[in-house]
């Protein structure tokens, strides 16, 4: 299928109340306002074809960007691509549910998120955080290093408070996924989340908002949920 045709698909499954929530959560324009569910139908049609993907995701439209997710092919993908699509990832929507998750099923997937969490860049420290929780709600656990995921955890404890504010989500959301999907440090992630308390998400113009891992954890703990896997990653 051409670009231009799958433009003018997800065109027409724009509606203008998704847009303006798009818009409310710092997405831009150019974009149409396509519910997730609604792309499921074209993404059957097509499976996977990654140079599609690539001129989907170039065209900087973010339901076009968030299309391209759904039909890449992860393991075609290299470093410079992942780093391409990086780049113009210019809000936490794409960083966090486009490149990461796709990235998330790659071989690379650690390797380049342990750079982009080095990288004192905020949305590529989001994005690498958020890629370690796509691949530890999904992946067998002795694919993991405990020694270095429990030494991101001690990382997590040191510096969420100082982080960037998507930074600091993303890597709470770590504390979680590391505490409910990843049994060996199950333990050592409620110690964790209990010393590290509140994290405060200050917003422009807004109140704070607040997370609490220890009590998430808690809660999928009395649901007997420790442990989950996803089977699969992307929609």
């Amino acid at each position: 299928m051409e670009c231009e045709t799958v433009m003018q698909e997800l065109e027409a499954l724009g509606k203008e109340r998704t847009k303006k929530i798009y818009l409310s959560n710092g997405a831009q324009e150019p974009l149409f306002g396509v519910a997730t569910g609604a792309m499921k139908p074209l993404s059957k049609k097509i499976k996977i074809d990654q140079a599609l993907a690539d001129e989907l995701y170039a065209t900087g439209n973010y339901d076009a960007m968030y299309f391209a997710g759904i039909i890449a092919d992860p393991k075609s993908m290299d470093e410079a691509d992942y780093e391409r699509w990086m780049e113009t990832a210019y809000f936490y929507m794409i960083s966090d549910y486009i490149v990461a998750v796709t990235l998330a099923e790659s071989d690379l997937a650690q390797s380049i998120s342990d750079k982009w969490i080095a990288s004192g860049e905020e949305l590529k420290m989001s994005a690498g955080w958020s890629c370690y929780c796509w691949m530890l709600g999904n992946r067998k656990d002795e694919e993991f290093s405990e020694r270095k995921i429990a030494d991101m955890l001690d990382f997590v404890k040191s510096t969420i408070h100082d982080s960037p504010e998507r930074t600091k989500s993303a890597m709470n959301n770590f504390l979680y996924t590391v505490g409910t999907s990843y049994l060996p440090l199950h333990e050592k992630a409620l110690e964790t989340a209990a010393q590290v308390g509140l994290v405060e998400l200050k917003k422009d113009g807004k109140k704070s908002s607040f997370l609490n891992a220890l009590e998430s954890i808690e809660k999928v703990k009395t649901r007997n949920r420790i442990g989950f896997k996803r089977k699969y990653v992307r929609c």
